[in-house]
């Protein structure tokens, strides 16, 4: 039985005020014991948070690492070691507005996650196709190779301790959410993609949804058989609507 799981992408959001203030509504929500929560605040922001949420079953994530695991001369980049060392026990990597607004490939994606990886981090890992794919039929082709760049260079065996989200591009932070139909269907086929090299793997592996997810519509999405939580933008800066959505996975 998969462990579901919730996770806040707070984006580039988040002054010190405002942290302080999701930190303490967050800490008066009542969140679900079987389900794992988490959340990736700014870089700015994660010596703040892992103190606000200490002693509370909330893990820490950071949005991205360094393509090297370790310190070194690489201005203005962090190394998936200092972010172990600063509390994180998870990263994003392969998110779609890096693959599309800051241009990374398959190679660097690919070099993150073994970075995170090497430095006890524990990847969540972004696919999702575009708007203009998805009209082309293209979703699986889209996802499949996103998928097979990691599998390809590192194995199949590296998705034993990652977690897979889904986000279609053109459901992230436009309102528009795939139904839980167009998203089980999606999830179903990264599954059925891992279960080609190894049936065990695949049937562990978490696989979020991420893209527009409301409180409203949690509930429906993660009724369907392969989805194991989700992956939040927007809706995880209002500490009211991330803790209904917390329920509604435990639900």
């Amino acid at each position: 039985m998969r462990r579901p799981m919730v996770a806040g992408n707070w984006k580039m959001h988040g002054t010190r005020a405002s942290v302080a203030e999701l930190i303490n509504g967050l800490n008066n929500q009542a969140l679900p014991a079987d389900v794992d929560v988490a959340v990736f605040p700014s870089f700015l922001h994660l010596g703040q948070v892992v103190d606000g949420f200490l002693g509370k079953a909330i893990a820490m994530g950071a949005q991205d690492c360094a393509v090297q695991p370790l310190e070194g001369a690489l201005t203005g980049e962090v190394a998936a070691s200092q972010l172990h060392d600063a509390g994180c026990s998870l990263v994003l990597v392969g998110h779609s507005e890096r693959r599309s607004l800051l241009g990374e490939g398959d190679e660097v994606i690919t070099r993150k996650f073994a970075a995170a990886q090497s430095s006890g981090l524990h990847v969540v890992f972004c696919v999702g196709e575009s708007l203009a794919e998805r009209e082309a039929g293209r979703t699986l082709e889209v996802v499949a190779a996103q998928i097979s760049a990691v599998i390809d260079t590192l194995g199949v065996e590296v998705f034993a301790t990652a977690i897979i989200a889904y986000e279609p591009v053109w459901a992230i932070g436009t309102g528009l959410t795939a139904s839980p139909e167009q998203a089980q269907y999606v999830h179903a086929a990264i599954r059925g993609q891992l279960a080609l090299q190894s049936p065990e793997l695949a049937g562990k592996t978490r696989i979020l949804y991420g893209g527009s997810v409301k409180a409203a519509s949690a509930a429906e999405l993660f009724g369907m058989p392969d989805i194991d939580g989700g992956l939040v933008g927007g809706a995880s800066l209002n500490a009211d609507e991330f803790g209904a959505i917390c329920r509604a996975a435990g639900s």
